[in-house]
This record gives C-alpha cells, structure tokens and sequence, in this order.
C-alpha cells in the first residue's frame, strides 16, 4: 500500500468508518480526528497484503494528545477509492519493542 494515497484518501474525506472502529474508538478513547492525524502525519509499518476483502496496512503515528497510535486501514479497489478505516489502538511494550513500532517475537 502507498502511504500517499491512503493520505490523500483521508484529505478529502473518502473515509467509512466500519461499527468495528466505531466502539474500539468508544472503548480507548480515540477520536476521529485522532486517527486522521495518526493518518495524516503517520508511517506504514505494516501491510497485510491476504486480508480480505482489501488488503490493508498499519499504520504507526500520533494523537492529538501525543500518545502512540496504531490504525489499520484498507482501500477499496472500486471506484471511486474508499480508505476503510478497520481498527485503532494504542500499543503497548508488551506485544511492541519501545520504539512502537516493531512486534516483539513471540
């Protein structure tokens, strides 16, 4: 996936918001403008190129009160492009190495 398209697909809007991200949200207390400036500022860690029905990627950022952010996203491939905004979370040391970033081996 391209880093650049999912951030131009979330400047102009072309978002849907699935009922799984929807209560993750609720549960973590994270906003909708937390993950587009996760999106918007963010990095690609991760792609998941098998997930269906779209492959998706994580991608690694910031909210807006600087706490670590993971999103996963995915693009549709009809037309127009629709960014799928799937799950949100904050990482912690436990499953990622202190840069946030890299899993730790299980």
């Amino acid at each position: 996936m391209n880093i650049n398209e999912v951030q131009a697909l979330c400047a102009e809007g072309k978002i849907v918001w699935t009922e799984h991200v929807e209560k993750r949200m609720v549960q973590r207390k994270i906003s909708r403008d937390d993950i587009k400036r996760c999106i918007m500022n963010g990095e690609i860690i991760e792609e998941y190129l098998d997930d269906y029905p779209y492959p998706s990627c994580l991608i690694f950022g910031y909210a807006e009160d600087e706490r670590v952010l993971h999103v996963v996203v995915s693009i549709s491939d009809g037309v127009p492009r629709i960014l799928n905004v799937i799950t949100t979370y904050c990482p912690d040391e436990s499953r990622f190495q202190a840069d946030m970033k890299t899993r730790r081996e299980k």
